[in-house]
Formats: structure tokens, C-alpha cells, sequence
């Protein structure tokens, strides 16, 4: 039975990493798709290597899996935060169906509820 629960839990973490690189060639600038990189493998992997922890049950493996939960939520959201600021800087364009650009300085990207 807890075969079936870490099998069941490997194949929901492939399909989100499948989704996620799906993700990857659909989205239409680097913006979108550095959040399809960038949160969704994330998810992937908590489910990957809770299947791990169910299939080889123990404390090392419990220590294993806090570290690599821990490892990897703290620097993915980080790394996709700071490859997005460097495509911003560097002057990469939004897709064309954005509707504001919120880091325009000097500008307020408010909708207009806000005149009246």
C-alpha cells in the first residue's frame, strides 16, 4: 500500500515538471516563463521526494528530505526573482497582451477607479 501511495506520488511530481516545461514553450515572453520554471518545479520535487521518504522510510531520510525541501525553496524563488530583474534591466520587452509595466518609475500603472 505504500508502494501504491509513493508511486501515486511520483507520477502527480512528473506530471507538474511536465506541465511546468509545457509551460516553458507556451508562455510568450521570459517573464511567464521564468514562473513556469521557476514555481511549479518546485512543487515537483516536494512530491518527488515525499514518494522518495514513503519508499525508504527513516530519520536519514527524513534529515535528506528536510534539507533538499529547505535548499530548494529557499533558492529557486530566488533565482527565478533574480534572472527576471536582470532580463528587466537589460531592457527585454513584455508580451504584447501586458497590460501595465509596474516597473516603470516615475509612473503609476493604477487602473483609472483610482481618478474618480
Amino acid at each position: 500500500m505504500i508502494e501504491l501511495a509513493a508511486a501515486i506520488l511520483c507520477l502527480m511530481g512528473c506530471l507538474v515538471m511536465l506541465i511546468s516545461t509545457l509551460g516553458l514553450f507556451r508562455f510568450p515572453d521570459i517573464y511567464t516563463r521564468i514562473h513556469a520554471t521557476g514555481v511549479a518545479p518546485s512543487l515537483g520535487l516536494l512530491l518527488l521526494l515525499l514518494a522518495a521518504f514513503l519508499f525508504f522510510p527513516g530519520w536519514w531520510m527524513f534529515g535528506y528530505l528536510v534539507v533538499m525541501i529547505t535548499i530548494n525553496f529557499l533558492t529557486s524563488p530566488l533565482a527565478a526573482h533574480l534572472i527576471a530583474r536582470a532580463a528587466y534591466q537589460s531592457g527585454l520587452p513584455l508580451c504584447e497582451g501586458s497590460k501595465c509595466d509596474e516597473g516603470i518609475r516615475g509612473e503609476q500603472s493604477l487602473p483609472n477607479d483610482a481618478d474618480s
